[in-house]
């Protein structure tokens, strides 16, 4: 099942309709009514507004791992996400698991491209990240509170707030995030 159907079944399982689900995550009903439909791939940027609008994380929309003690992730069946329109690749290094309320995450931002305004999380979810090649400033809130980080540095914040990733380097930057959303 794909991106648009595992929205498609949140959005009813929660009992939205599309305007009001439209109303809540601010992407519009048409544009959601072509995401379900599976003819329109949204930005990360629009994927993570409709993510936060049904309380459910990116991963979980794009698919959860089969459930048991032990899970090996080849690199091969990551969950990928890659806007189309920025080069952005968002890959899901760990399960998916509504219940743990933890995502290991490793993004790659092509020189001089951003990932667009993240909307604010619900409160108590926390972000944990570290650069690993490349430099990223990192936007948070809108008092555009800017943090520079070069491979190596990490940042923790609280992600009840707008925040953006920007590669100000002259190659790939790679970084890993882990969010917590246990409450």
């Amino acid at each position: 099942m794909g991106f648009g159907n595992n929205v498609k079944q949140a959005r009813k399982g929660k009992g939205l309709t599309l305007q009001e689900l439209s109303e809540l995550s601010g992407v519009s009903r048409s544009m959601l009514s072509q995401i379900e439909r599976e003819e329109k791939n949204p930005t990360i940027q629009i994927a993570c507004q409709i993510a936060e609008a049904l309380h459910l994380t990116l991963s979980q929309l794009l698919g959860e791992q089969d459930r048991q003690e032990v899970i090996l992730i080849k690199k091969e069946q990551r969950l990928v996400y890659k806007d189309e329109k920025s080069g952005f690749e968002r890959h899901l290094l760990s399960p998916s698991f509504p219940s743990k309320g933890v995502e290991f995450i490793l993004n790659i931002v092509p020189p001089g491209k951003e990932s667009g305004v993240f909307p604010p999380h619900t409160s108590g979810v926390k972000e944990y990240m570290t650069v690993a090649q490349g430099k990223l400033r990192v936007v948070l809130g809108e008092g555009n509170v800017v943090h520079e980080l070069q491979a190596g540095d990490s940042l923790y914040f609280e992600a009840n707030l707008q925040h953006q990733f920007i590669n100000i380097g002259d190659q790939e930057c790679h970084y890993y995030l882990v969010i917590d959303s246990r409450a």
